[in-house]
């Protein structure tokens, strides 16, 4: 591996960790456990866009791993990485086929993402009673997803194609300014 691309991985990896230690300061606003807006999630969608669909699923791994063991315990790896594997996997699987806008992909994954929760507690718990709470995650995976999206279509419009290099995903969707259309 190139030393820009452990560079990358590097400062965005740090960057989620960061986002993740902030989102845990800010106190639940909610009647309902559980629900965050997710905002390592941005740090996601831009290597996405920014970098390749490989390269996002190791940024989120290595940061669920580091996350859980500097804020979390076993069962928050567990749910993370339940959530964020399935997330993961349907935003690469949209983005690939082209038919889908950023906001869309990102509602998907913060839908997918609690999805990937509830399957995961269920497991655990050893019931299906806990897929009661899909209905309220599935709303606040969209609304963050919405957020998330809007954010990532931002970040996204005003980096640097060249900020990430030749061969990037960012470089075959370049318009004639060098920004992603």
């Amino acid at each position: 591996m190139r030393a820009r691309r452990v560079a990358q991985y590097g400062l965005l990896i740090a960057l989620a960790m960061v986002l993740s230690y902030v989102e845990s300061l800010v106190p639940t606003f909610f009647a309902v456990p559980g629900i965050k807006l997710g905002l390592t999630n941005l740090v996601v969608m831009v290597a996405l866009y920014r970098m390749s669909g490989r390269d996002a699923v190791i940024i989120n791994l290595v940061r669920i791993l580091l996350v859980s063991i500097t804020f979390g315990n076993a069962f928050s790896l567990m749910y993370a990485a339940g959530g964020g594997l399935l997330s993961g996997a349907v935003m690469i699987l949209l983005k690939r086929t082209g038919r889908f806008q950023m906001l869309t992909v990102s509602i998907a994954g913060g839908i997918a993402h609690n999805v990937g929760q509830i399957l995961v507690a269920m497991a655990l718990l050893e019931t299906w009673q806990v897929s009661y709470y899909l209905l309220i995650l599935w709303w606040s995976g969209l609304a963050a997803g919405l957020v998330i999206g809007f954010l990532t279509a931002q970040v996204v419009r005003r980096l640097p194609a060249s900020l990430f290099g030749p061969g990037t995903a960012a470089g075959n969707q370049k318009d004639g300014k060098g920004d992603v259309k």
